[in-house]
């Protein structure tokens, strides 16, 4: 008999009791996992209002500015095509890509507005992947032409042209730039829309604060007229031909 009363009160696991302990499991590792992912949202979450409407006009502008090279290349389009005077504006398109691809090969100089974009690096610290990354914001926020300052083995300011090839090496003291070692300080010369460039450098956990965690700091200058006079000589092609 008191065997038959201790089976009674034998607490037994039925499968719908392991099958609820399951879920509250699941239940409960959601909402960690949650819990932690909201801890560790990226800076935008805790940007101020006024850093948000910053890289809010950033996107608007770049949007801006496809929507009107669509338009452009639209127009030529038409032009090329209308029938009368087809000749003329299609040696005058010519000209004109001609001038765009040489200012984007970096054999023609450029002139316009834009910012000048100053990093000094006393300790020596401010590695090639950030001032890669100072090149790539300028990039996105629609700079046209790019120039890339530094302080050669001579003690005098060497200036590379920056083209879709360029490289950017670390080096015992520096960097090195499409083969050229330099020193800092270092100046990147944008021409651009200066507010959306200087908006680019200053976006909250950008590239700014990326310069001043390595002991560097940054000057962003806007300017109505620069020029980008650094070139790039082509190189022979060896094999390719026109077709």
């Amino acid at each position: 008999m008191p065997s038959l009363w201790r089976q009674l009160l034998r607490p037994r696991a039925r499968r719908v009791d392991l099958l609820v302990a399951l879920l509250l499991g699941l239940l409960g590792f959601a909402l960690v996992v949650q819990v932690r992912s909201t801890q560790k949202e990226g800076v935008l979450a805790n940007a101020r209002q006024g850093d948000l409407v910053q890289i809010l006009d950033e996107l608007s502008n770049r949007s801006d500015r496809l929507r009107q090279e669509v338009t452009t290349l639209t127009e030529t389009k038409q032009r090329l095509t209308a029938g009368t005077g087809t000749t003329e504006a299609a040696l005058a398109e010519a000209r004109r890509r001609t001038q765009q691809l040489g200012i984007l090969a970096g054999t023609v100089p450029a002139t316009g507005p834009g910012v000048q974009v100053r990093i000094t690096d006393p300790r020596e610290q401010v590695s090639a992947s950030v001032l890669l990354d100072v090149l790539e914001e300028l990039r996105n926020a629609g700079a046209e032409a790019i120039e890339f300052e530094g302080t050669g083995d001579s003690s005098r300011v060497v200036a590379v042209r920056i083209v879709a090839q360029s490289s950017l090496v670390d080096d015992t003291t520096g960097v090195t730039v499409d083969g050229r070692h330099l020193r800092a300080p270092f100046r990147f010369t944008a021409v651009g829309d200066p507010g959306t460039l200087a908006g680019a450098m200053a976006i909250p956990g950008g590239v700014e604060d990326a310069v001043q965690q390595q002991g560097g700091s940054t000057q962003v200058t806007r300017s109505a007229r620069l020029r980008v006079g650094a070139l790039r000589a082509l190189p022979t092609p060896r094999y390719a031909r026109p077709d």
